[in-house]
């Protein structure tokens, strides 16, 4: 898939960008494109293309989906350093605790 798409972004090459959907698709059937190039810029949603990168994102997306479920953070390996007072979010800094941490 991404050698179609270095080949779709050399047809579009020279597209009056911003350009909608329909100016893309129109812009590779005046360059003769082969059908399935025409046919991956018909999938494209109608929205406004400001580059050909945003073009190749919108037909793979370069980064992965979001996660379904987030994960149960893992166990912390022992104490943080401070004890309780490391994750006391009413903690003041640079004020002086009643009581040290454990040893």
């Amino acid at each position: 898939m991404s050698s179609r798409l270095a080949e779709l972004q050399v047809v579009l090459e020279g597209v009056p960008l911003p350009a909608a959907k329909q100016m893309l698709v129109d812009h590779a059937r005046g360059e003769d494109a082969a059908r399935d190039l025409v046919a991956m810029l018909e999938r494209l949603p109608d929205h406004e293309f400001s580059s050909l990168d945003e073009v190749a994102e919108a037909l793979r997306p370069v980064q992965p989906p979001p996660p379904e479920q987030p994960h149960e953070p893992k166990p912390e390996s022992g104490v943080p350093p401070g004890g309780e007072a490391y994750t006391d979010a009413s903690a003041e800094p640079g004020a002086v605790r009643e009581r040290g941490p454990e040893s």
